[in-house]
């Protein structure tokens, strides 16, 4: 049974409060703070008006790709709750749990099966585990069937180019979905997509 989702690649005021304000609202909201390259790149300066409202339900997310101190250092006094982390190692992963207090969310990138065992360096560290593809700049997908043999403690979270109509080959895992560009026509939130997504995750999980 699906656990809920997280919605990223927020950048506009206006999707955040649609969210946020949804009678059936993800369990968190995903901003991407330092990775300039993705057109949902969201500044420091942005983040600082876009965030202050009240997030009531949801939890906020700070996306980062192998984030440096000067990042990290802009980012501690924002609302986060957690940092998904990708493209580090799990050393700096845990330094950056220890120093900043903030749950954490590491990155497992898989191409073929043999990457998903990858997870088990992050265990220790992580208060969740996000399998994506090593493509996600691209927004790519992967055989999400390779997860059909992970064994751990920890929430799983599924990224990958998921789409809406996707969500019935999900409905029997334990997964919370993580979905971005799905939910956007010309490369901008869909209003229409992210209502028919709450709800069918909703009704998919009660």
């Amino acid at each position: 049974m699906i656990q809920n989702c997280k919605i990223c690649g927020v950048k506009d005021p206006q999707t955040l409060s649609y969210l946020i304000n949804h009678k059936y609202p993800p369990s968190m909201i995903g901003f991407i703070c330092n990775w300039p390259k993705s057109k949902r790149f969201v500044k420091n300066e942005d983040l600082n008006q876009l965030l202050n409202i009240d997030k009531k339900q949801s939890k906020f997310v700070a996306v980062l790709v192998n984030p440096d101190e000067d990042v990290l250092e802009q980012l501690k006094d924002l609302p986060f709750d957690y940092y998904q982390i990708y493209d580090s190692k799990p050393s700096y992963v845990k330094k950056i749990k220890e120093k900043y207090n903030k749950k954490i969310i590491s990155v497992v990138t898989v191409s073929n099966k043999n990457d998903v065992d990858n997870y088990k360096d992050y265990e220790n560290i992580s208060d969740m585990i996000l399998f994506d593809s090593k493509g996600y700049h691209k927004s790519e997908s992967f055989n999400h069937g390779y997860l059909d043999k992970v064994i751990t403690k920890l929430p799983i979270m599924i990224a990958g180019d998921i789409k809406v109509d996707d969500l019935d080959n999900f409905k029997n895992k334990k997964f919370c979905i993580d979905i971005s560009g799905g939910l956007e026509t010309g490369g901008i939130k869909d209003i229409n997509k992210i209502d028919k997504f709450l709800n069918s995750v909703h009704n998919i999980s009660s």
